[in-house]
């Protein structure tokens, strides 16, 4: 017999308070999977000998155009009748939530566009790259939804289930329903992209020698999870009610198949030598700034 382990979750989301400005653990996995992704770019940048100013610049270009964008999304896939008509909430109702991952995609496509033309780089190199942090930082940020207690899932009979007390105020403990925690279900599911992801890179090295399948697999993978896992979330606005596909699933079926399409470009096309890329790759971005001698790095087998 398998006995329930049904989790009473009543976790303060509040890391810790200054006067009324509180500091949110949200907030603070949005910091640690910036910081966390920018580490791994960092690493990827070392390993094909790159100069420290491409690493550097993707903060600017790749971090601040992932917050702008999934701050967009939400006001205007989710709920642009009032930020069309308060534009200033954008702004100022910041602090109160609101930030969609459809959005973060969009802006980092756009933030690794200019990314790339800043440093001279293949747009597909560096979509193909920021996968890796991107999946990490997907799960990261899925736990702090769970802090939040929000994003949760459909009423479930499920011995792991969770029940979210403060989305009910004043409301006895046995008489709170058993839920999906649907951000455990994402952030593990990203986990395994994420590991993926690193074999492909590393241990295959099909990330360098087929670009642009790192890139589709990192989207079917991401967008597809996302895709199935709403099918037992509760709806995250009226509006989606009784739609036979929610806002995210719509939102999601795009990326999902330029992640299919991503992946039979790059694997009907000859294989390139990664070796070959990198050294003219490397001269490239010396001749425009860069370091005048690549960083030491060890390739891992």
């Amino acid at each position: 017999m398998i006995l329930p382990i049904t989790v009473v979750w009543d976790f303060n989301p509040v890391f810790f308070s200054i006067g009324s400005f509180d500091i949110r653990y949200y907030g603070l996995m949005w910091v640690l999977a910036i910081l966390g992704g920018m580490l791994f770019f960092d690493q990827v940048c070392k390993r094909e000998g790159l100069p420290q100013k491409v690493s550097e610049s993707i903060f600017v270009y790749g971090t601040l155009a992932t917050i702008l964008g999934a701050r967009l999304g939400h006001c205007f896939f989710y709920e642009p009748g009032y930020f069309l008509a308060h534009p200033w909430a954008i702004i100022t109702d910041f602090r109160n939530g609101g930030m969609a991952s459809h959005g973060a995609a969009v802006g980092l496509l756009i933030g690794l566009w200019l990314f790339s033309r800043k440093n001279k780089l293949p747009y597909i190199w560096s979509l193909d790259r920021i996968m890796l942090p991107v999946a990490i930082g997907g799960a990261i940020v899925r736990l702090g939804n769970l802090f939040n207690s929000e994003i949760v899932g459909a009423v479930t009979d499920v011995s792991w289930g969770f029940k979210f007390v403060r989305l009910y105020p004043n409301v006895p403990i046995d008489s709170i329903p058993v839920q999906h925690p649907t951000q455990l279900y994402e952030a593990l599911c990203y986990l395994v992209i994420f590991g993926i992801l690193c074999w492909l890179y590393y241990g295959r090295d099909l990330g360098r020698r087929r670009p642009g399948v790192m890139f589709g697999v990192g989207l079917i993978g991401i967008f597809l999870t996302r895709f199935f896992i709403e099918f037992i979330k509760l709806d995250q606005e009226a509006f989606e009610q009784g739609m036979l596909l929610n806002m995210g699933q719509l939102l999601s079926i795009p990326f999902i198949l330029v992640g299919i399409y991503m992946i039979y470009r790059g694997m009907h096309r000859s294989p390139v030598d990664p070796d070959t890329v990198r050294v003219v790759r490397q001269q490239t971005v010396r001749q425009q700034g860069g370091s005048s001698k690549p960083r030491k790095h060890r390739r891992m087998k």
